[in-house]
């Protein structure tokens, strides 16, 4: 909570707090990049664009650039497994997954609900597991090659309330919160079980798994490693600045961690750091021989080690390669948040393109550090006991007017805002605009007048859209935003022969997504006219604000909308059978006597 505003200072702080961020991510974590460690291939969410799309680069490759995969949303977070890249949308109600041993990347959805959103996303060899956003943070995991369904039989053995998990090969790991944020691991690989009893009772503020070994912090800032230590990848070097490290990157025999004093990079076990000693990392991922960092410099993605194919085909330790994404990478996810816990991320505002912040991630790690001592203060004026009553009745005096005027000033802010004042109100979940009817005499200027109308009414109820798809109403996590020219491909292009029927708002034509959905898409009519703009955007606010609240088993549900340029279109899921006045009006529909 913020503290009232106070007119007197009585304290000085003796200490400055410095936060340093935590763990990020790696193999087999959710990030802003990941890699599908069979096929060298990097996927990344880039920055400073009005959409967080995803775009992918495949080592060995004869194109010699990234490419960016469909569909082109914006997405949150991103893990990568064995061939494998799986990505949550930045609502958090869908997870997509691509396969990258086919250069056409081909997208398969997973999962999708508007009620149960995900969070922490992990991958290991084949299996991807996320935690979600209900009261008990729970697990569900999936294997899509070959699989369909759920394997429930994969699930962490026990009720709990799951905080950041993590995977390995053939088993995950996972913090449990509701247990003093202990290590909890599960998985076909027994190893898995090996790393719980090797963490035991420890309290974790974040882990990182490689191929058969974990990594994570402790309450105190130590550096742990538990499970397989075939390759000295558990010894942690010691005198090299690895207390409360800011990133983790954990492969096979090997693993990495970024010093928290100046953002350089340690590795030990089976790689070692020479190809980027002395660059600053904001975070780095790995793959079974191989390591990817993103700079601070400029944003961009390098990757290292001797199981990375540089371009002339060979692979070395020591070889640095920097991918060609062409654009800066996100160091965070966009969230819809003000980052009160550890404060903002710099230039959050440019890299998110004005789309949320990025938050220093959590837990933070604060340190505290003495201040010099402050210079003494001159002594106080002695006050005699005559002037005491006086003293006091000022000081009550000066009080009261500071409180008195902090309330007026937040009635006239209120007034202004609410509208009260003007003898009007203001618009809040209603997208209604106002319309003032023009005059029969139109008069010189008349048509100006109502152009003018016109604009200021689509300006109107376009703000009044965005404070209500962004305000608390639910609709904005219900409700897909579709592009225009997602639909148009969906309807060939609003081809007749796709046409069903025509309604108060427009024309009804059947479309089909790119994921497979059959749809119903309901789009204006396109007149230049003012009052046929007018209409048309009174219909499209009304039937959209309506249904994005409206929700019932035997109603057709409001699947999404487009408010591109003129455009203006909703989206319905498809029924089969028909309108239901055709059933109730037709001539065969006659009770025979």
């Amino acid at each position: 909570m913020t503290k009232p505003f106070s007119p007197f200072l009585f304290a000085v702080s003796f200490f400055t707090v410095i936060s340093f961020p935590p763990l990020t991510h790696a193999l087999g974590s959710g990030s802003t990049f990941a890699v599908a460690y069979a096929t060298a291939t990097v996927c990344a969410i880039v920055a400073a664009e009005p959409s967080q799309r995803i775009v992918c680069y495949r080592a060995g490759n004869a194109s010699s650039f990234a490419v960016s995969v469909l569909p082109n949303i914006s997405y949150s977070t991103v893990a990568g497994g064995r061939t494998i890249i799986c990505a949550v949308r930045s609502s958090g109600n869908s997870l997509l997954c691509w396969e990258t041993n086919d250069p056409t990347f081909p997208v398969k959805r997973l999962y999708y609900n508007d009620t149960v959103l995900l969070k922490s996303l992990a991958i290991g060899d084949g299996k991807i597991c996320a935690t979600s956003t209900n009261a008990t943070s729970s697990v569900s995991c999936w294997r899509p090659i070959g699989n369909n369904g759920n394997n429930n039989d994969e699930l962490p053995n026990g009720n709990y309330t799951m905080g950041k998990i993590t995977s390995g090969f053939g088993f995950s790991c996972g913090i449990v919160l509701s247990e003093n944020n202990r290590v909890s691991c599960w998985g076909s690989n027994s190893i898995g079980k090996t790393i719980e009893e090797q963490f035991g009772n420890i309290s974790i503020s974040n882990i990182e798994a490689g191929f058969s070994h974990v990594c994570g912090v402790n309450s105190v800032g130590d550096l742990l490693c538990k499970g397989d230590n075939s390759n000295g990848q558990l010894n942690v070097p010691l005198n090299k600045g690895l207390t409360f490290v800011s990133g983790l990157a954990l492969g096979d025999g090997f693993s990495c961690a970024i010093r928290r004093s100046n953002g350089t990079v340690v590795c030990w076990g089976s790689m070692n750091e020479s190809a980027i000693e002395g660059i600053e990392m904001e975070s780095v991922v790995a793959g079974l021989n191989f390591t990817c960092g993103l700079t601070t410099r400029d944003f961009s993605i390098v990757c290292w080690g001797p199981g990375w194919p540089l371009s002339n085909g060979s692979a070395s330790n020591s070889s640095l390669m920097e991918l060609p994404f062409g654009a800066e990478i996100l160091p965070g996810p966009c969230l819809q948040s003000s980052c009160n816990e550890c404060g903002l991320y710099p230039q959050s505002s440019r890299l998110c393109f004005g789309n949320g912040n990025i938050c220093k991630p959590s837990p933070c790690f604060n340190f505290t550090i003495p201040s010099p001592p402050l210079p003494a203060s001159p002594p106080l004026p002695v006050v005699t006991s005559r002037s005491s009553p006086l003293r006091r009745g000022l000081l009550a005096f000066v009080i009261v007017g500071s409180v008195g005027g902090f309330m007026g000033i937040c009635s006239i802010i209120y007034c202004l805002w609410t509208g009260v004042c003007c003898g009007r109100k203001k618009v809040h979940n209603s997208v209604q605009p106002r319309i003032t009817r023009v005059g029969s005499n139109g008069g010189p200027g008349s048509n100006n007048s109502s152009l003018s109308r016109s604009f200021t009414i689509r300006r109107h109820s376009s703000r009044a859209m965005k404070r209500q798809r962004s305000g608390s109403s639910k609709h904005a996590d219900r409700a897909e935003e579709f592009t225009l020219s997602e639909l148009a491909a969906a309807t060939n292009d609003f081809s007749p022969e796709n046409k069903i029927g025509a309604g108060s708002f427009g024309i009804v034509y059947k479309g089909k997504l790119w994921d497979g959905r059959e749809v119903a898409i309901k789009r204006g009519e396109t007149g230049q006219k003012t009052k046929k703009f007018q209409e048309k955007e009174t219909a499209f606010e009304s039937e959209l604000a309506f249904l994005s609240r409206l929700h019932h088993k035997h109603l057709v549900r409001l699947v999404g909308y487009c408010d591109e340029k003129d455009e203006r279109l909703l989206v319905y899921e498809y029924m089969k059978n028909g309108a239901v006045h055709d059933h109730l009006h037709d001539k065969n529909n006659v009770v025979k006597t």
